[in-house]
């Protein structure tokens, strides 16, 4: 009997781990910062930097796990990433409890985290293209889509009540149970699935950079890699700019502030819905072009915000539609890319996008941050906005031909590039 819409059971069981991790996560976010600046007392200085360098050293962790896990089954892997996640997560509030808690051990556990998502991020999309049909991948990316942008818009508002009546070192806990939860899920699908590729004798450099080399010689999939580092990046960039600029110099209050960015959410669920059906009307090509470069469009409006209810209306309304353009192009990306690549490169082409757009998030955030306190935090915002104006030149054209079925000679929350986005499969 099959389903879940006709993709069965061991999808089914793939999505509800899915689901599981993407809930927790959101459950516990903000919970770090809370943590470190309520218990540890660190500056707003130093809990940015604290996340900027858990990115990416992480990133510089997770160079080798690509081929690491090309050359292994992919179930097993991600059982693995996800009980270190569990691990790292636990070892806070055990930390917590025995008063040994310390900055050190934040950004240590930031780190893990950040290299295990990569390495989870490239055996799930590889495992992914084993479990269903080619067919069926736009719409199994969908309900990936739809399941993360339902956890942003539930997740911070149950976190944030948590942390007020429980403490961040609770969410963080319950955060650590849903890797726990998503691991068994993963083990219930059962069945077998493809072996992999004979790994070298050795690891080299170029099998290192193996991901790398495949992107850059696939022209269409080059200009996807960078366009979407590109958007995600300078989206990202803007994010402590605007906080600063809403919560400092305008005043909006805690409360409008975190509404300004859990409605919009909601944006993700009607994106993620409408993805199929655009593609299959006007064609990936068409998709990916057009909602592509109507995602860069938006965030230059948040320069003009003011204070008081049209501040927050425009905050918004910018937003929501930066969220909906994001979701609609994020399937089709992930699929496109998916169905694009080689099924024994996939592992080490996912890893190397993970770790590229990782990486070049952390920069930018850094560098924004830097450029917001030498200007000011509209000046960051326009800079950001403006470049992204240009990003939408290095989306690829001509895809339709390249995109229906897999590829033999040429090589993922997706490369939505979405400002609540959570890893994704």
């Amino acid at each position: 009997m099959r389903l879940f819409g006709g993709l069965g059971r061991r999808f089914g069981w793939l999505w509800a781990a899915y689901a599981l991790s993407a809930y927790g996560t959101w459950l516990g976010f903000g919970a770090f910062s809370f943590l470190a600046i309520t218990v540890l007392h660190a500056s707003a200085a130093e809990v940015a930097a604290m996340s900027a360098s858990g990115l990416a050293v992480g990133a510089l962790v997770a160079v080798p796990l690509g081929p690491w896990v090309e050359f292994r089954r992919k179930r097993p892997v991600m059982i693995a990433m996800d009980l270190i996640r569990f691990g790292a997560q636990a070892s806070i509030p055990f930390a917590y409890v025995i008063g040994v808690l310390g900055t050190a051990q934040l950004i240590g556990v930031s780190i893990v985290l950040s290299a295990a998502n990569i390495a989870f991020t490239a055996g799930s999309g590889a495992f992914l293209k084993t479990l269903v049909e080619p067919g069926d991948l736009l719409t199994a990316n969908a309900r990936f889509e739809s399941t993360t942008w339902s956890a942003s818009v539930v997740g911070p508002m149950l976190g944030g009540a948590a942390i007020g009546l429980l403490g961040p070192v609770v969410t963080i806990a319950a955060d650590a149970v849903s890797y726990l939860l998503s691991a068994l899920g993963i083990t219930a699908i059962g069945g077998g699935e493809p072996a992999p590729a004979t790994a070298p004798s050795r690891l080299t450099l170029a099998a290192l950079a193996e991901g790398w080399r495949y992107i850059w010689h696939h022209r269409q999939l080059r200009r996807l890699f960078l366009n979407s580092i590109a958007v995600n990046g300078l989206i990202m960039a803007g994010e402590a700019p605007l906080a600063v600029l809403m919560l400092g110099q305008l005043g909006f209050p805690a409360w409008q502030y975190g509404l300004a960015f859990a409605v919009p959410c909601l944006g993700g669920l009607i994106g993620s819905r409408l993805a199929r059906p655009l593609a299959a009307h006007y064609g990936n090509d068409v998709v990916l072009r057009v909602f592509g470069s109507l995602r860069c469009c938006w965030p230059l409006g948040l320069v003009l915000v003011r204070p008081g209810l049209p501040g927050l209306l425009m905050v918004i309304a910018v937003e929501l539609m930066l969220i909906i353009c994001c979701s609609i192009f994020g399937p089709v990306s992930a699929t496109y890319r998916l169905h694009t690549v080689d099924h024994d490169r996939v592992s080490r082409v996912l890893a190397a996008w993970s770790v590229s757009s990782t990486a070049t998030r952390a920069a930018l955030i850094a560098l924004w941050g830097a450029l917001a306190a030498a200007t000011s935090p509209r000046w960051a915002l326009a800079a950001a906005g403006a470049l992204l104006l240009a990003a939408p030149l290095l989306l690829p054209l001509g895809i339709a031909a390249d995109s229906a079925t897999p590829s033999s000679s040429c090589i993922p929350s997706t490369g939505s590039g979405a400002r609540c986005a959570t890893p994704s499969t």
